[in-house]
């Protein structure tokens, strides 16, 4: 009877496996490519202890524990074993996240993954793969877009450790990414990635602000730059969801009868302008970055960018209004609301 059973477990299990080879071929490789990271950090205290290593790792390294503390006491997101850890990342890129949209409606292509739900990008810690993927999503007829991911959070399941890239960043966004991360840790809810996209940003904004005013003091250079960097962002990212709302309007007039040419023609000549017009926007930090051109007439954005920032974007202002109009700016109360509102997985 024994036998029976684990061979009938073993029977469904294979069928599991052709039926849904490519998830669980998918699934091995990035649970390859984690454990593969886990597999080469060095604890924290071993890394400040390194001669070899250089003095402005070890205070971004130090500038992390105390933004962790700041969060989980200040803030009173969960505590977490991540960030107590570190990885090299040799000067390469770690993860590639791939997004897709068709060519005339601003609708991300969905991946649905066990337990953790639907989510509209995919990650991979193999370029070929994540090349091979965008090929496959070309080939059916999509927008698609890769970048590189500086950060991401297993939600619990792992400790996240920092990575060397982390430690090129300046204080302020520093703050705003381990917040955001830890923000996910704290609160992510099953099939809500625009919900927890947004409110991750916003967290990690207003924690990032809340941290470099008691850490450095509101007249620092660091509080000063972060806000104008913030202003910037802000007028640059409202700039995009205004492309986006033109675009959409734009694919709405297409008929069954337009034909390809003219809405190539129409939805190309409105991604230049929109490209174009953000030339006009001002920079106003102590050190302003050289901005180089991102976009041209070659490589404009398509609308797998302009779903990116509808996903991450979009809902920025309506948790900023409730958070402030209904709970007075107290954060704790807030996030006490949103625990109870939203389980989390």
């Amino acid at each position: 009877m024994v036998k029976k059973i684990a061979l009938t477990i073993v029977v469904l299990l294979i069928a599991v496996g052709i039926w849904q080879r490519e998830l669980v071929s998918y699934g091995w490789m990035q649970a390859r490519g984690q454990l593969r990271i886990l597999w080469n950090t060095e604890p924290v205290e071993t890394v400040l202890k390194n001669p070899a290593v250089p003095d402005s790792v070890k205070r971004k390294i130090e500038l992390i524990g105390k933004i962790k503390r700041f969060a989980v006491d200040s803030l009173t997101l969960n505590p977490s074993g991540s960030y107590s850890s570190y990885y090299d990342q040799q000067g390469k890129p770690i993860l590639w996240v791939i997004t897709a949209a068709p060519p005339y409606e601003l609708k991300a292509r969905e991946w649905s993954f066990p337990i953790i739900g639907t989510f509209s990008y995919k990650g991979f810690f193999e370029r070929d793969r994540a090349d091979s993927a965008v090929a496959d999503l070309k080939r059916a007829g999509f927008d698609t877009r890769v970048g590189e991911v500086s950060a991401w959070s297993t939600l619990g399941f792992f400790k996240d450790p920092i990575l060397s890239s982390m430690t090129e960043r300046d204080p302020g966004s520093l703050a705003e990414l381990i917040i955001h991360e830890l923000t996910h840790g704290t609160l992510f809810v099953k099939n809500s990635l625009e919900y927890n996209e947004n409110l991750a940003d916003f967290v990690g904004e207003y924690g990032a602000l809340r941290f470099l005013a008691s850490y450095y003091g509101v007249n620092s250079t660091e509080y000063r730059d972060y806000l104008a960097s913030k202003a910037f962002y802000e007028r640059y990212d409202e700039h995009v969801l205004r492309g986006a709302r033109k675009l959409d309007s734009l694919y709405r007039t297409f008929k069954p009868t337009t034909s390809v040419e003219i809405k190539e023609e129409r939805k190309w000549s409105t991604i230049e302008q929109i490209v174009e017009s953000a030339d006009t926007l001002t920079d106003g930090r102590s050190q302003p970055l050289k901005r180089k051109r991102r976009w041209s007439k070659l490589n404009l954005p398509n609308n797998a960018y302009f779903v990116g920032y509808l996903t991450y974007r979009k809902q920025q202002n309506q948790f900023r209004q409730e958070f402030e109009q209904r709970f007075g700016g107290n954060f704790e109360r807030y996030l006490s609301h949103l625990k109870k509102t939203y389980p989390s997985l």
